[in-house]
């Protein structure tokens, strides 16, 4: 048995398992997870739903063969199939007398430090007063992140997590978990059951597997797991057809593949390290290693600037670092210039001036 110790989950359940063949939405499914969820809340094991389907339910309830490859298409698409899956999902959950909240989110909403609060505080209000949040990605208004930035929402469930301080985050797929060769080729595969490590291995082992109506395959599945990890949460991809699998790997049956949580990074920290940088800083190799000894970023260890940002945003240092800027890149090019004076008039006085302050402002890259 597992001891997983979850009070809060994040429930991914992919394309392929919500939807039949045909594309449409499998209701009885959804049904059997309203009901783990109501009997988990019994238990106070509070669950939030990342569902996809939506392009998928889209595309079949317009009549096309297919998932179209253009991105005004599957705009369009998740417009129409948005609707219908919020509907299924709030008629399986009202057959157990709960209701439910939609949220939809960009990666904006995990890059903006108020955004990322709003988000949570919002998330947070609408458990306590009893409903169910079902998220997806804002597809009809995403134009980059439709397939590389989440995959299928695999990541943004793992970003998720990270934000609203889950413990475990569980992606149910239509395979059994992470395997040693591909077993759709391989019968002698073998399920991999823990993996306390992403290591080039598993990366090389996760491969790519696209089908039509989904994005995600296992590679994005992995991109979720180091997520989860680097945030201190535990992950598990299972079979979502499995019979009451949600309660079984939450009640610790080794069900899938488990991801075990690493290092563990404050919220904050966990913002950052998520966040899309705004800009970048290089810095001599003085400044590089005073941030490893956990100092300040003083004006005089940057030699170049590049970006646009603004006060508060995350800015990359160099390519080992990120951190919350204090000054903005209109600003930062005065402090320089006065260093250099400084440094010329050969007084050895320089500026104490933080450009980004130490404590929870700063996160290595590769402590992750």
């Amino acid at each position: 048995m597992r001891k997983l110790a979850a009070k809060r989950v994040v429930v991914k359940i992919g394309t392929n398992t919500i939807c039949r063949s045909d594309g449409t939405i499998d209701q009885s499914y959804l049904e059997g997870v309203a009901k783990q969820v109501m009997d988990l809340s019994i238990r106070g094991i509070q669950t939030i739903i990342v569902t996809s389907g939506a392009i998928g339910s889209g595309t079949t309830e317009l009549g096309l063969d297919r998932r179209p490859q253009d991105m005004a298409a599957k705009q369009a698409c998740a417009a129409v199939g948005q609707a219908t899956l919020m509907m299924a999902w709030r008629d399986a959950f009202r057959k157990y007398g709960k209701c439910v909240g939609q949220v939809l989110l960009t990666y904006g909403a995990f890059s903006d430090r108020i955004r990322y609060l709003n988000l949570k505080n919002a998330m947070d209000e609408m458990i306590r007063l009893g409903a169910v949040p079902i998220v997806n990605e804002n597809d009809v208004i995403a134009t980059d992140e439709i397939e590389e930035i989440f995959g299928d929402n695999d990541k943004l469930s793992a970003l998720v997590a990270s934000k609203i301080d889950a413990d475990l985050v569980l992606l149910l797929t239509d395979v059994d978990g992470l395997y040693d060769r591909n077993p759709e080729v391989d019968p002698d595969a073998q399920l991999i059951r823990t993996v306390d490590e992403i290591t080039k291995d598993i990366e090389r082992i996760a491969g790519k597997n696209l089908s039509d109506r989904s994005v995600g395959g296992m590679r994005t599945k992995i991109s979720a797991a180091k997520v989860a990890m680097q945030s201190g949460i535990n992950m598990v991809i299972a079979n979502g057809r499995t019979h009451e699998v949600i309660k079984r790997v939450i009640g610790g049956e080794e069900l899938g593949t488990l991801f075990t949580a690493q290092v563990r990074y404050t919220n904050k920290q966990r913002w950052i390290l998520f966040a899309a940088p705004k800009g970048k800083l290089v810095v001599d190799s003085g400044a590089e290693k005073a941030i490893r000894n956990g100092k300040s970023l003083l004006p005089c260890g940057i030699t170049s600037i590049e970006g646009k940002f603004k006060k508060g945003d995350v800015v990359r240092i160099g390519t080992f670092a990120k951190g919350v800027a204090n000054f903005s890149s209109t600003d930062l090019p005065k402090l320089l210039d006065k260093c250099a004076e400084e440094k010329a008039k050969g007084n050895g006085k320089v500026s104490n001036d933080k450009v980004i302050s130490t404590n929870e402002n700063i996160v290595l890259l590769d402590r992750a």
